[in-house]
């Protein structure tokens, strides 16, 4: 349901109040005259509770695309460690395996003469498990937990979407 904030505030409001003056002063009876106050007096309650309501959501909504854009850096930022994760693992196999083909080394041979490439290579994994170990780190997004406008319903099958896309590129999501 959507309020029209300036047809409450325009021309019929000012009519209104108009009106419930004028029946306020003519009223004979006091309990209408304090009726219609209640009344005057409710509306402009009213007023300012939906203004402050549109603030509210509007504070919300700047967070949460803050939020969904700092996510999304988040999965950027890993997938490019991933990516040089693997390009450095691809590239020490190689530098070792030519460093075995050009000492002559069979597997077996590499595995008994090699001890120093072995010991640089269990650092290298030492390297790699320190690596997976930051990645393994989950994203945060904030909890969701209903919603009360199509704005917030809006907003919150946004931060579901991310957090299911960040499940599917393999990354842990944990709600805030």
């Amino acid at each position: 349901m959507t309020i029209d904030k300036q047809a409450l505030l325009g021309p019929d409001k000012h009519s209104n109040q108009h009106k419930l003056s004028r029946l306020i002063a003519e009223a004979n009876s006091a309990e209408i005259r304090d009726i219609a106050e209640a009344v005057e007096q409710y509306t402009d309650q009213l007023i300012a509770a939906l203004e402050a309501a549109e603030k509210r959501i509007a504070e919300q909504r700047e967070y949460y695309e803050g939020v969904i854009a700092d996510g999304s850096k988040r999965i950027a930022e890993l997938e490019d460690a991933q990516c040089q994760h693997e390009s450095d693992t691809l590239m020490l196999c190689h530098q070792f395996d030519e460093l075995a083909s050009a000492m002559g080394w069979t597997s077996e041979l590499a595995m008994k003469q090699g001890v120093g490439q072995l010991e640089y290579a269990r650092s290298i994994k030492t390297r790699i498990a320190e690596l997976e170990a930051k990645l393994s780190k989950p994203v945060l997004l904030p909890k969701t937990n209903g919603y009360w406008t199509e704005q917030e319903k809006a907003y919150e099958e946004a931060i579901t979407f991310a957090k299911r896309q960040v499940r599917l590129a393999g990354f842990n999501v944990e709600e805030m």
